[in-house]
């Protein structure tokens, strides 16, 4: 018998913005970014006080407390 039902997938929490948010333990930044629909190519994020180059976001996962802060660049004149 499967017992799928009593497993619990666990939560971690993040600051993202100054919002709280929980997520599954080990999702990537650009996982992240792509769920909140931010335009990678207009991005500065900032992952527990260091910026972060855009060719790194895939490879960084997401732990419990950890402190995101995203940027948007907007042009105009």
């Amino acid at each position: 018998m499967c017992n799928n039902y009593l497993l619990k997938e666990e939560k971690i929490i993040v600051k993202i913005n100054g919002a709280t948010f929980s997520c599954i333990p080990n999702t990537s930044l650009k996982k992240i970014l792509e769920y909140l629909d931010f335009d990678m190519r207009l991005v500065i994020v900032e992952y527990n006080s260091e910026i972060i180059s855009k060719e790194k976001l895939d490879s960084i996962n997401m732990k419990n407390q950890d402190i995101i802060e995203i940027v948007t660049i907007v042009g105009g004149g």
